[in-house]
Protein backbone atom coordinates (compact mmCIF):
# COMPACT_ATOMS: atom_id res chain seq x y z
CA UNK A 1 0.00 0.00 0.00
CA UNK A 2 2.83 2.69 -0.90
CA UNK A 3 2.24 5.75 -3.37
CA UNK A 4 4.06 5.55 -6.55
CA UNK A 5 3.17 9.02 -7.88
CA UNK A 6 1.76 12.05 -6.28
CA UNK A 7 1.08 15.35 -8.21
CA UNK A 8 -0.22 18.67 -6.95
CA UNK A 9 -1.89 21.35 -8.50
CA UNK A 10 -2.79 24.41 -6.78
CA UNK A 11 -2.60 22.75 -3.65
CA UNK A 12 -1.41 25.38 -0.48
CA UNK A 13 1.22 26.94 -2.13
CA UNK A 14 2.37 24.21 -4.77
CA UNK A 15 1.25 25.86 -8.11
CA UNK A 16 2.84 22.24 -9.89
CA UNK A 17 4.56 19.52 -8.20
CA UNK A 18 4.82 16.03 -9.69
CA UNK A 19 7.40 13.17 -8.11
CA UNK A 20 7.70 9.66 -7.15
CA UNK A 21 7.88 8.85 -3.17
CA UNK A 22 10.83 6.50 -1.86
CA UNK A 23 9.28 3.25 -1.84
CA UNK A 24 9.91 2.97 2.60
CA UNK A 25 11.03 7.04 2.85
CA UNK A 26 10.14 9.90 1.75
CA UNK A 27 11.85 12.79 3.94
CA UNK A 28 10.66 16.43 3.34
CA UNK A 29 13.10 19.39 4.69
CA UNK A 30 13.45 22.69 4.54
CA UNK A 31 12.78 25.75 6.89
CA UNK A 32 9.34 26.37 8.20
CA UNK A 33 6.83 27.66 5.89
CA UNK A 34 8.21 26.06 2.88
CA UNK A 35 5.56 23.83 1.85
CA UNK A 36 6.32 20.56 3.51
CA UNK A 37 3.49 19.72 5.79
CA UNK A 38 1.83 20.64 2.76
CA UNK A 39 2.61 17.80 0.82
CA UNK A 40 1.64 15.50 3.95
CA UNK A 41 -1.85 17.17 3.83
CA UNK A 42 -2.23 16.38 0.45
CA UNK A 43 -1.81 12.67 1.24
CA UNK A 44 -3.67 12.47 3.90
CA UNK A 45 -6.81 13.75 1.88
CA UNK A 46 -6.23 10.65 -0.40
CA UNK A 47 -8.45 8.66 2.21
CA UNK A 48 -11.48 10.00 3.70
CA UNK A 49 -12.08 12.75 6.38
CA UNK A 50 -10.86 16.19 6.27
CA UNK A 51 -7.20 15.44 6.34
CA UNK A 52 -4.61 15.66 8.87
CA UNK A 53 -5.17 19.29 9.48
CA UNK A 54 -9.27 19.86 9.31
CA UNK A 55 -8.91 22.66 7.12
CA UNK A 56 -11.48 24.56 5.63
CA UNK A 57 -11.75 23.38 1.76
CA UNK A 58 -11.87 27.18 0.96
CA UNK A 59 -8.67 27.08 2.77
CA UNK A 60 -6.82 25.22 0.35
CA UNK A 61 -6.62 26.77 -3.19
CA UNK A 62 -3.00 28.45 -3.92
CA UNK A 63 -3.40 32.15 -3.07
CA UNK A 64 -2.84 33.46 -7.18
CA UNK A 65 -4.31 30.22 -8.66
CA UNK A 66 -7.30 29.76 -10.79
CA UNK A 67 -9.34 29.04 -7.55
CA UNK A 68 -9.49 25.10 -7.56
CA UNK A 69 -6.96 22.75 -6.11
CA UNK A 70 -6.31 18.79 -7.60
CA UNK A 71 -4.54 15.86 -5.69
CA UNK A 72 -3.69 12.90 -7.83
CA UNK A 73 -1.60 10.02 -7.12
CA UNK A 74 -0.68 6.23 -8.59
CA UNK A 75 -0.76 3.06 -6.22
CA UNK A 76 0.46 0.65 -9.22
CA UNK A 77 -1.94 1.00 -12.04
CA UNK A 78 -5.03 2.49 -9.59
CA UNK A 79 -5.23 6.17 -10.01
CA UNK A 80 -6.55 8.16 -7.00
CA UNK A 81 -7.74 12.04 -7.92
CA UNK A 82 -9.50 14.30 -5.31
CA UNK A 83 -10.05 18.24 -5.29
CA UNK A 84 -12.28 20.95 -6.01
CA UNK A 85 -13.34 23.17 -8.89
CA UNK A 86 -14.17 26.76 -9.69
CA UNK A 87 -17.36 26.05 -10.05
CA UNK A 88 -18.37 24.06 -6.53
CA UNK A 89 -15.35 25.47 -4.08
CA UNK A 90 -17.55 23.79 -1.39
CA UNK A 91 -17.58 20.13 -2.62
CA UNK A 92 -13.83 17.93 -2.56
CA UNK A 93 -14.95 15.85 -5.84
CA UNK A 94 -13.26 12.12 -6.11
CA UNK A 95 -11.99 9.91 -8.88
CA UNK A 96 -11.04 6.29 -9.14
CA UNK A 97 -9.18 5.05 -12.19
CA UNK A 98 -10.91 8.28 -14.11
CA UNK A 99 -14.13 7.09 -12.85
CA UNK A 100 -16.48 9.75 -10.37
CA UNK A 101 -16.85 8.38 -6.87
CA UNK A 102 -17.82 8.93 -2.99
CA UNK A 103 -15.34 10.13 -0.72
CA UNK A 104 -15.76 6.84 1.08
CA UNK A 105 -14.53 4.56 -1.58
CA UNK A 106 -11.19 6.06 -1.31
CA UNK A 107 -10.63 3.53 2.01
CA UNK A 108 -11.34 0.87 -0.36
CA UNK A 109 -7.37 1.76 -2.22
CA UNK A 110 -5.02 3.21 0.62
CA UNK A 111 -4.85 3.40 4.23
CA UNK A 112 -3.10 6.58 5.71
CA UNK A 113 -2.63 7.10 9.80
CA UNK A 114 -0.90 10.42 10.73
CA UNK A 115 1.14 12.04 14.21
CA UNK A 116 1.17 15.75 13.91
CA UNK A 117 2.49 18.30 16.53
CA UNK A 118 -1.12 19.61 16.93
CA UNK A 119 -1.71 15.82 18.13
CA UNK A 120 0.66 16.44 21.16
CA UNK A 121 -2.44 17.96 22.75
CA UNK A 122 -4.63 14.79 22.30
CA UNK A 123 -4.64 13.66 25.30
CA UNK A 124 -5.79 17.03 26.86
CA UNK A 125 -7.71 17.91 24.05
CA UNK A 126 -11.97 16.88 23.37
CA UNK A 127 -13.31 14.14 23.92
CA UNK A 128 -13.92 14.77 19.81
CA UNK A 129 -10.67 14.49 18.78
CA UNK A 130 -10.08 11.18 20.26
CA UNK A 131 -12.81 9.72 18.93
CA UNK A 132 -11.85 11.11 15.44
CA UNK A 133 -7.97 9.47 15.85
CA UNK A 134 -9.88 6.37 16.89
CA UNK A 135 -12.19 6.57 13.75
CA UNK A 136 -9.21 6.79 11.96
CA UNK A 137 -7.21 3.95 13.21
CA UNK A 138 -10.94 1.34 12.42
CA UNK A 139 -11.01 2.36 8.59
CA UNK A 140 -7.87 1.87 7.96
CA UNK A 141 -8.39 -1.58 8.74
CA UNK A 142 -12.54 -1.88 7.71
CA UNK A 143 -13.15 0.59 5.52
CA UNK A 144 -16.88 0.16 5.79
CA UNK A 145 -16.82 2.35 9.09
CA UNK A 146 -16.41 5.66 7.09
CA UNK A 147 -19.92 4.96 5.83
CA UNK A 148 -21.87 3.58 9.18
CA UNK A 149 -20.12 6.79 10.47
CA UNK A 150 -21.70 8.60 7.67
CA UNK A 151 -24.92 7.60 7.30
CA UNK A 152 -25.38 7.97 11.53
CA UNK A 153 -24.37 11.88 11.25
CA UNK A 154 -26.65 12.34 8.52
CA UNK A 155 -29.31 10.40 10.57
CA UNK A 156 -28.70 12.38 13.86
CA UNK A 157 -28.68 15.35 12.20
CA UNK A 158 -31.72 15.43 10.70
CA UNK A 159 -33.08 14.01 13.79
CA UNK A 160 -32.27 16.98 15.83
CA UNK A 161 -33.44 19.43 13.57
CA UNK A 162 -36.79 17.62 13.89
CA UNK A 163 -36.85 18.21 17.65
CA UNK A 164 -35.43 21.56 17.74
CA UNK A 165 -38.62 22.53 15.41
CA UNK A 166 -41.48 24.58 16.80
CA UNK A 167 -43.57 22.29 15.13
CA UNK A 168 -44.31 18.68 17.20
CA UNK A 169 -42.05 16.35 14.97
CA UNK A 170 -43.56 13.44 13.24
CA UNK A 171 -43.26 10.55 15.70
CA UNK A 172 -43.20 7.83 12.69
CA UNK A 173 -40.56 9.98 11.00
CA UNK A 174 -38.43 10.03 14.42
CA UNK A 175 -38.56 6.03 14.52
CA UNK A 176 -37.04 5.68 10.77
CA UNK A 177 -34.50 8.29 11.62
CA UNK A 178 -33.78 6.67 14.89
CA UNK A 179 -33.91 3.52 13.15
CA UNK A 180 -31.45 4.15 10.76
CA UNK A 181 -29.52 5.78 13.71
CA UNK A 182 -29.36 2.56 15.74
CA UNK A 183 -27.98 0.58 12.67
CA UNK A 184 -24.92 1.94 12.42
CA UNK A 185 -24.63 2.94 15.71
CA UNK A 186 -24.23 -0.90 16.48
CA UNK A 187 -21.80 -1.38 13.91
CA UNK A 188 -19.85 1.81 14.88
CA UNK A 189 -19.38 0.80 18.25
CA UNK A 190 -18.66 -2.82 17.39
CA UNK A 191 -15.60 -1.63 15.07
CA UNK A 192 -14.38 0.66 17.67
CA UNK A 193 -14.49 -2.32 20.26
CA UNK A 194 -12.84 -4.44 18.30
CA UNK A 195 -9.66 -1.78 17.61
CA UNK A 196 -9.46 -1.44 21.09
CA UNK A 197 -9.51 -5.17 21.53
CA UNK A 198 -7.09 -5.98 18.54
CA UNK A 199 -4.37 -3.01 19.45
CA UNK A 200 -4.72 -4.14 23.55
CA UNK A 201 -3.63 -7.67 22.48
CA UNK A 202 -0.40 -6.19 20.02
CA UNK A 203 0.63 -3.49 22.99
CA UNK A 204 0.59 -6.15 25.62
CA UNK A 205 3.05 -7.83 23.89
CA UNK A 206 5.73 -4.88 23.74
CA UNK A 207 8.44 -5.19 25.36
CA UNK A 208 8.80 -1.58 27.73
CA UNK A 209 11.61 0.49 25.76
CA UNK A 210 12.15 4.37 24.48
CA UNK A 211 8.88 4.51 24.16
CA UNK A 212 6.04 4.12 26.65
CA UNK A 213 3.44 1.46 26.37
CA UNK A 214 -0.18 2.46 26.69
CA UNK A 215 -3.39 0.77 27.65
CA UNK A 216 -6.41 2.03 25.86
CA UNK A 217 -10.55 1.59 26.34
CA UNK A 218 -13.57 3.40 25.28
CA UNK A 219 -15.69 5.36 27.48
CA UNK A 220 -19.11 6.34 27.30
CA UNK A 221 -19.91 3.92 24.59
CA UNK A 222 -23.50 3.33 23.83
CA UNK A 223 -26.16 0.35 24.44
CA UNK A 224 -24.96 -2.80 22.59
CA UNK A 225 -28.68 -3.50 20.63
CA UNK A 226 -30.39 -1.46 17.98
CA UNK A 227 -33.49 -1.98 20.22
CA UNK A 228 -32.01 -0.75 23.48
CA UNK A 229 -30.35 2.35 21.50
CA UNK A 230 -33.90 3.44 19.63
CA UNK A 231 -35.58 2.66 23.17
CA UNK A 232 -33.12 5.14 24.78
CA UNK A 233 -33.13 7.91 22.19
CA UNK A 234 -37.61 7.45 22.18
CA UNK A 235 -37.47 7.99 25.78
CA UNK A 236 -35.02 10.91 25.33
CA UNK A 237 -36.31 12.82 22.74
CA UNK A 238 -38.01 15.75 25.49
CA UNK A 239 -34.52 15.90 27.02
CA UNK A 240 -32.47 16.11 23.82
CA UNK A 241 -35.06 18.62 22.55
CA UNK A 242 -33.92 21.08 25.01
CA UNK A 243 -30.65 20.12 24.60
CA UNK A 244 -30.98 20.99 21.05
CA UNK A 245 -28.45 17.52 20.28
CA UNK A 246 -28.72 13.56 20.52
CA UNK A 247 -27.23 13.05 24.09
CA UNK A 248 -26.48 9.63 23.40
CA UNK A 249 -24.68 7.54 21.33
CA UNK A 250 -21.53 6.84 19.38
CA UNK A 251 -20.94 10.29 19.10
CA UNK A 252 -20.28 11.10 22.59
CA UNK A 253 -17.71 8.22 23.30
CA UNK A 254 -14.26 8.79 24.26
CA UNK A 255 -10.77 7.13 23.98
CA UNK A 256 -9.30 6.69 27.43
CA UNK A 257 -5.70 6.23 27.33
CA UNK A 258 -3.44 4.86 30.34
CA UNK A 259 0.80 4.64 30.90
CA UNK A 260 1.31 1.08 31.97
CA UNK A 261 4.19 0.94 33.96
CA UNK A 262 2.72 4.38 35.87
CA UNK A 263 -0.43 3.90 35.48
CA UNK A 264 -1.61 7.51 35.63
CA UNK A 265 -4.10 8.67 32.60
CA UNK A 266 -2.18 10.09 29.55
CA UNK A 267 -3.37 13.58 29.84
CA UNK A 268 -1.47 13.43 33.39
CA UNK A 269 1.84 12.52 31.70
CA UNK A 270 5.18 14.65 30.23
CA UNK A 271 4.60 16.37 26.96
CA UNK A 272 7.24 13.92 25.89
CA UNK A 273 5.65 10.53 27.42
CA UNK A 274 2.25 11.39 25.23
CA UNK A 275 4.42 11.50 22.39
CA UNK A 276 5.92 8.34 23.23
CA UNK A 277 2.01 6.96 23.98
CA UNK A 278 1.26 8.18 20.59
CA UNK A 279 3.88 6.56 18.60
CA UNK A 280 3.33 3.38 20.23
CA UNK A 281 0.08 3.00 19.36
CA UNK A 282 0.88 4.39 15.40
CA UNK A 283 3.23 1.63 15.31
CA UNK A 284 1.26 -1.02 16.71
CA UNK A 285 -1.59 0.00 14.70
CA UNK A 286 0.48 -0.93 11.28
CA UNK A 287 1.37 -3.88 12.20
CA UNK A 288 -2.36 -4.48 12.69
CA UNK A 289 -3.41 -3.26 9.43
CA UNK A 290 -0.19 -5.23 7.72
CA UNK A 291 -1.72 -8.35 9.27
CA UNK A 292 -5.35 -7.45 8.23
CA UNK A 293 -4.94 -6.04 4.78
CA UNK A 294 -1.88 -8.47 3.96
CA UNK A 295 -0.64 -4.26 3.28
CA UNK A 296 0.84 -1.80 5.02
CA UNK A 297 -0.79 1.61 6.07
CA UNK A 298 0.86 4.90 4.75
CA UNK A 299 2.51 6.23 7.56
CA UNK A 300 2.87 10.65 7.68
CA UNK A 301 4.81 11.91 10.52
CA UNK A 302 5.79 15.86 10.80
CA UNK A 303 8.50 17.04 13.00
CA UNK A 304 8.65 13.89 14.56
CA UNK A 305 12.05 13.73 15.06
CA UNK A 306 12.36 17.25 16.17
CA UNK A 307 12.21 16.79 20.27
CA UNK A 308 14.04 13.45 20.04
CA UNK A 309 17.30 12.59 21.29
CA UNK A 310 19.88 10.73 18.93
CA UNK A 311 19.21 7.37 20.68
CA UNK A 312 15.61 7.34 20.54
CA UNK A 313 15.38 8.70 16.77
CA UNK A 314 17.33 5.94 15.75
CA UNK A 315 15.43 3.74 18.04
CA UNK A 316 12.43 5.37 16.09
CA UNK A 317 13.66 5.03 12.63
CA UNK A 318 14.59 1.54 13.30
CA UNK A 319 11.35 0.23 14.33
CA UNK A 320 9.79 3.11 11.77
CA UNK A 321 11.55 0.40 9.01
CA UNK A 322 10.19 -2.81 10.65
CA UNK A 323 6.81 -1.65 10.09
CA UNK A 324 6.76 -2.53 5.83
CA UNK A 325 4.84 1.07 6.07
CA UNK A 326 5.66 3.85 2.93
CA UNK A 327 6.81 6.79 5.99
CA UNK A 328 6.28 10.58 4.61
CA UNK A 329 8.65 12.51 7.38
CA UNK A 330 8.90 16.54 7.51
CA UNK A 331 12.02 18.22 9.15
CA UNK A 332 13.39 21.70 8.95
CA UNK A 333 17.09 20.30 8.20
CA UNK A 334 18.27 17.23 6.44
CA UNK A 335 20.74 16.30 9.63
CA UNK A 336 17.73 14.92 11.40
CA UNK A 337 17.60 11.99 9.48
CA UNK A 338 20.74 10.84 8.92
CA UNK A 339 20.16 7.58 10.95
CA UNK A 340 17.51 5.90 8.37
CA UNK A 341 18.44 2.95 7.13
CA UNK A 342 17.18 1.41 3.97
CA UNK A 343 15.69 3.27 0.70
CA UNK A 344 14.75 6.86 1.17
CA UNK A 345 14.26 9.68 -0.91
CA UNK A 346 15.26 13.20 0.27
CA UNK A 347 13.29 16.29 -0.90
CA UNK A 348 14.28 19.79 -0.03
CA UNK A 349 11.18 21.79 -0.48
CA UNK A 350 11.54 25.79 -0.81
CA UNK A 351 8.78 28.23 -1.13
CA UNK A 352 6.89 25.94 -2.59
CA UNK A 353 9.45 24.31 -5.03
CA UNK A 354 10.67 20.93 -4.35
CA UNK A 355 14.22 19.84 -5.07
CA UNK A 356 15.38 16.12 -5.39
Amino acid sequence: MALTRLSLTDFRNHAQASFRPGRQFTVLHGANGAGKTNILEAVSLLVPGRGLRRAALSDMPRHGGRGGFAIAAEIEDIKLGTGVSLDAPDRRKVRINGAPAAITALSEWLAVIWLTPAMDRLFTDSAGERRRFLDRLVMAVQPSHARYSSQYERAMRQRNKLLSDDRPADPDWLDGLEKAMAENAVQIDASRKRMIDQLGERLAQEPEGPFAIPILSIEGASPTSEAELRAVWQRGRPRDAAAGRTLTGPHRADLLVTHKVKNQPAGLCSTGEQKALLLSVILAHAGLVADIRSEAPVILLDEVAAHLDPARRAALFERLAATGSQLWMTGTEKALFGGLTGDALFIEVDNGQLHL
